[in-house]
């Protein structure tokens, strides 16, 4: 038993460490972050009423911040679509495009189910080569060690507003630590997405005009 504890403290601590490392000196400021191509915002809680949660809102108003300030030219939106019921991608979608955002400059994911799953098929099925990715600063961090596993240059914004939900916040810094084993375990095991598919033009054609 205790040495089944001292892996997993192991396990936790090297995940963590790779995901930081990975991450580092990659993480900017919405003011600062280098110019890419495509926005990646992952996806988030939205509620039975079919608007978004704080915390992807947040993401969504950097997202609309980044392209209005002409650091992207274009935004994939990637999130959970696996129930009719539950759309994260078209919610995200129509918020950006009601804020000013063309609606052909946002593309829609429906199977990023996780970060991992967002990262490879951005590459994978979308062909994005570079991006910065979007959420919030507890869970920067990973995304961009996963998107750069991926094989994408990656420049990462995390949002710290939704900070203000103290209780909300503090449960989900303390899920991201399992998270990091996990993303771990699936770098090592090079895992598929749930979804593979053949290239979709969306971005590229996004980026077109």
């Amino acid at each position: 038993m205790l040495y089944g504890l001292l892996a997993g403290v192991l396990a936790l601590a090297g995940s963590i460490g790779w995901v930081r490392w990975s991450a580092s000196g990659h993480v900017y400021g919405v003011d600062d972050v280098p110019e890419a191509p495509v926005a990646l915002v992952l996806g988030a809680q939205v509620y039975d009423n079919g608007t978004p949660s704080a915390f992807l809102e947040a993401r969504l108003d950097l997202a609309r911040q980044l392209y209005q300030a002409g650091r992207v030219r274009a935004v994939l939106v990637s999130g959970d679509h696996g129930q009719w019921t539950y759309d994260e991608p078209d919610t995200m979608r129509d918020w950006l495009v009601d804020r000013g955002v063309p609606a052909r400059k946002v593309v829609a994911d429906h199977a990023g189910f996780d970060t991992y799953d967002s990262c490879q098929r951005a590459i994978r099925v979308f062909g994005v080569r570079k991006l910065i990715v979007i959420t919030q600063s507890y869970h920067i961090d990973r995304a961009v060690a996963l998107c750069r596993d991926a094989g994408i240059e990656t420049y990462g914004v995390g949002d710290d507003t939704a900070r203000r939900f103290e209780t909300f916040w503090t449960k989900a810094v303390v899920r991201e630590q399992g998270a990091c084993v996990k993303a771990a375990l699936d770098t090592v095991t090079n895992r598929d997405p749930v979804f593979l598919g053949p290239l979709e033009p969306g971005i590229a054609d996004a980026l077109r005009d």
